[in-house]
């Protein structure tokens, strides 16, 4: 267990069974493991520790989001893209084998009965752990619309999901090879106009991510931004992944991402330029 503030959260250090492990888009895979004690445990924008290889090499864990999270079947679906060796690893493991992974790890993204319509919004590879995040709140009876963004049309992540979910989906991409030509933060820009939102969620590369709190700031729209950061350990040891944000009384200090986020309030964080 870890404790944060006064609470006391279960982590579990198992093996799991991999169920499938499928290339969906180049350079990215999904993978759904067998995790009933994570999967009963773990919210949306939380991630695994995961141990890519038996021996020693790589010695650490790469840190992967929980995309999806089924607390009935007892599964949880991870997608990674493969940018160095430990991911590179985790490609050719096959179903049936089992994989040493520790979590749910990390403090997840929120929502209140209050919020009637919000937007999530992700590029790239941040909109893997978005997928949980919409899942959950269609389930509160929110109203979600799910703003998505890639460089193309092949490196666009889980849109299907999106619209078989039931979110209303826009989509832009850098080359116009579909959806909008542009950025995602436009399509942000066009729904801020017409529609008032009650929340924002973020997740993506750090351009974005600052171009999206600049929005909602702009329009007093509360918004929740999930870090994407170097790990070593997960659990707030290493001092790795630290990032600069402002207290509750207005100084200056700094968190953990992977221990005190990796969701924080846009307000909170410190993007310098």
């Amino acid at each position: 267990m870890v404790r944060r503030g006064r609470d006391l959260l279960m982590v579990y250090s198992l093996k799991t069974r991999i169920l499938e492990n499928k290339k969906i888009l180049p350079d990215f895979y999904e993978m759904v493991l067998s995790a009933p004690a994570i999967a009963a445990e773990a919210v949306p924008g939380q991630f695994l520790m995961v141990k890519t290889s038996p021996t020693l090499v790589p010695f650490l864990r790469r840190p992967i989001s929980l995309s999806r999270i089924n607390a009935e079947e007892g599964t949880i679906t991870l997608v990674y893209q493969v940018v160095g060796s430990g991911t590179k690893l985790m490609t050719v493991m096959t179903p049936g084998s089992e994989i040493e992974v520790v979590g749910p790890l990390g403090k997840g993204f929120t929502w209140s009965v209050k919020d009637k319509v919000v937007a999530i919004v992700g590029g790239g590879c941040g909109i893997a752990p978005l997928v949980a995040l919409t899942e959950e709140l269609l389930k509160a009876g929110k109203e979600v619309y799910a703003l998505l963004g890639a460089q193309s049309r092949d490196k666009l992540l889980s849109d299907k999901y999106f619209i078989e979910l039931g979110a209303k989906v826009m989509i832009a991409t850098d080359d116009g090879s579909f959806g909008r030509k542009g950025f995602v933060t436009q399509l942000l820009e066009e729904v801020i106009n017409t529609t008032r939102l009650d929340q924002v969620y973020c997740c993506g590369p750090l351009p974005m991510t600052k171009a999206v709190v600049k929005l909602t700031k702009e329009a007093l729209v509360p918004c929740q931004v999930s870090l994407e950061e170097r790990m070593g350990c997960g659990v707030g040891a290493c001092l790795g992944c630290v990032c600069k944000v402002r207290s509750e009384e207005g100084s200056l200090t700094y968190k953990k991402v992977c221990h005190d986020g990796p969701v924080f309030t846009s307000s909170e964080v410190i993007f310098d330029d």
